[in-house]
């Protein structure tokens, strides 16, 4: 018996991780997958019985793991960016989430039959995009810069804003169940009064600590957790039910709190998400009863339409009054609402405590959250890109570069193809170069190139090559693996580190080799820092019949170092070693010149 609990906790591991790693593959949100994971080993083949493997554990498992999903979302909810993203996120989180709540509450009290609490919290769980399904998306369809800041800042915002919502009316529907309203309101303000105090003070309370380095950097990120996790148990010890509330309450306090380092919190939420938020996900669709969905009729059917067609059409064409957003562009963001995570996370554990408290049809929870997740996710994929192309609102052939470094290096390059109109974007962990890149207007992003953070918040629109410039040799091997599954090969380039090790250890794919040629074999970063120190500069040449490549190499000798090659259409095509150079009359080359070495000869005397 315990070898076959071991396997069964193995294999949750072991099929999380595999769906994960499909996903990132496919390019498909990693939620879809894991929902179909847990189906397979649960229903299907009856591999899996989550209830009979945790027994009484179950509960408390999946309700520390949406603390902590409700605890890290909340983390990026700062309140200044809601007043940064134009009108149209502020009124689609408001108006549009508004709209969503009541369209999705009264479908599935009149459709379904459920009960007005029921009915109530079913609509505000679904009022949650986030940025886990919306991001992958946004990556394949490209739409137009405006288009796609709005649903990314839309899905990233919305997803503390709308857990919010929903562990408000969870609260209000458990506080109800004494059926006297005095109580009721009662119960409820105890619990919303006990989760705004204790939330704030645990809040200040943390973020004092890490401001105060109280904590050494090799506990942060764990003293963190468990020390969320201790406020949630404690919360709930006061107050029935009170701990979502209060470590959501606690997040945002810490998003807002000055001077408190967070982003290695959110960081960390990565690798805790692949763990332990992928294995919740594999348990929650191993309990799904096809039986239950099945008796549901015809009711999902209707529940979803009115959500794809009614609810977020309504939302979006509110919200839009008074922009300046085309019929197009309203046409495009009334299709897209993917729900993801925070939806079937939250959906489970309301529906065992609603279960719990005499509410039958709270059961109806689950397989309908799950329906409209995995609805929306397949069908809003595999139709989006289309419809953009139809609606002529994709962003057109991406010719941008992403710098790994904000370095002088990288500065002076991104400052010449700035002069061409090509779009570029510095990132760098390094606070002092980024704070140069911003006096010299260039756009950049403050933090880890592959991490999570920087996949919702840097903005790649019109970026589609990479260029590793930073003097950092690990960073730019994990930003060129990173991204060559993202932009492909012929895309990610990088320079040469000057360093030759035979050991088998340190030898990379020759996929990789090849990014490392960027601008000639034997050029580094040392060698081009060196260059522009001692007073090279990066010009822009063109060429003509009279004035040929190899005139322009003639002239300039062995000061010479050619960056870029730019088509007469415009395309900048990077120089990479094995491969020559071509460009004739109307093409323009960017290089590296190097001033003429003084002559240390007297002059002739008069």
């Amino acid at each position: 018996m315990t070898e076959n609990t071991l396997f069964l906790l193995a294999s949750i591991g072991v099929v999380s991780l595999f769906c994960q790693w499909l996903a990132w593959r496919m390019k498909l949100p990693a939620i879809l997958l894991l929902l179909l994971g847990g189906i397979l080993m649960g229903p299907v083949f009856d591999w899996l019985d989550p209830d009979a493997l945790f027994n009484d554990l179950l509960f408390p498992i999946i309700s520390l793991s949406v603390a902590v999903i409700l605890f890290e979302g909340s983390l990026t909810l700062e309140f200044k960016e809601l007043k940064e993203h134009g009108r149209m996120v502020r009124n689609l989180l408001s108006v549009g989430m508004l709209v969503t709540w009541l369209t999705a509450t009264l479908v599935s009290r009149f459709t379904l039959g459920l009960s007005w609490d029921v009915a109530t919290l079913f609509g505000a769980i679904v009022v949650v995009t986030g940025p886990t399904v919306i991001m992958p998306l946004l990556r394949v369809v490209r739409p137009t810069s405006n288009l796609s800041n709005i649903l990314k800042w839309e899905g990233i915002v919305i997803d503390p804003i709308g857990a919010l919502l929903a562990v408000l009316v969870f609260e209000f529907v458990v506080s109800g169940k004494s059926g006297a309203l005095s109580h009721t309101l009662w119960t409820f303000g105890s619990t919303v009064m006990l989760g705004a105090i204790l939330g704030g003070l645990s809040g200040w309370l943390l973020g004092l600590a890490l401001r105060q380095h109280w904590l050494p950097q090799f506990l942060q990120n764990a003293g963190s957790l468990t020390f969320m996790l201790g406020v949630y148990g404690l919360s709930n010890t006061l107050q029935h039910e009170s701990g979502l509330l209060t470590v959501t309450v606690m997040g945002i306090w810490l998003a807002n709190m000055r001077g408190v380092p967070v982003d290695d919190i959110i960081e960390f939420k990565e690798s805790l998400s692949v763990l332990l938020i992928s294995a919740l996900f594999i348990l929650l669709a191993a309990r799904i009863e096809f039986s239950a969905i099945a008796a549901l009729g015809w009711g999902p059917v209707w529940v979803i339409l009115a959500l794809i067609f009614v609810a977020r059409p309504l939302g979006v064409w509110l919200s839009a009054l008074g922009t300046t957003l085309t019929w197009q562009e309203k046409a495009f963001l009334s299709w897209i609402s993917p729900r993801g995570i925070v939806a079937a996370a939250v959906s489970a554990l309301f529906a065992f405590q609603l279960e719990n408290q005499g509410h039958s049809d709270a059961a109806i929870l689950v397989p309908l959250v799950f329906l409209v997740i995995i609805t929306t996710v397949i069908l809003q994929s595999l139709t989006a890109a289309p419809l953009a192309r139809w609606l002529k609102v994709s962003e057109p052939d991406s010719r941008g570069f992403l710098f790994i470094g904000a370095n002088q290096v990288s500065r002076e390059i991104a400052k010449a193809l700035i002069k061409r109109e090509i779009p570029v974007m510095l990132s760098d962990t390094s606070y002092e170069n980024i704070r140069l890149a911003r006096m010299e207007n260039l756009p950049v992003y403050f933090g880890n190139p592959v991490s999570e953070h920087a996949e919702n918040h840097m903005d790649l629109t019109g970026i589609s090559n990479v260029l590793a410039i930073s003097p950092y040799r690990q960073l730019n091997t994990l930003a060129t693996f990173h991204y060559l599954d993202l932009f492909s090969k012929g895309h990610v380039f990088g320079l040469s580190d000057g360093q030759a090790d035979s050991r088998a250890s340190h030898q990379f794919s020759e996929k990789f080799k090849e990014t490392r040629t960027l601008f000639g074999e034997k050029v580094t970063y040392a060698m081009l820092a060196s260059q522009l120190s001692q007073g090279a500069s990066i010009r822009t040449t063109q060429l003509s019949a009279a004035f040929t490549l190899e005139d322009y190499r003639a002239k300039h000798a062995n000061r010479l170092l050619i960056l870029f090659v730019v088509t007469p259409q415009g395309k900048l095509v990077p120089v990479v070693a094995d491969q020559e150079i071509k460009a004739g009359e109307g093409y323009e080359l960017i290089s590296i010149i190097r001033p003429e070495p003084e002559s240390n000869e007297a002059p002739p005397k008069s």
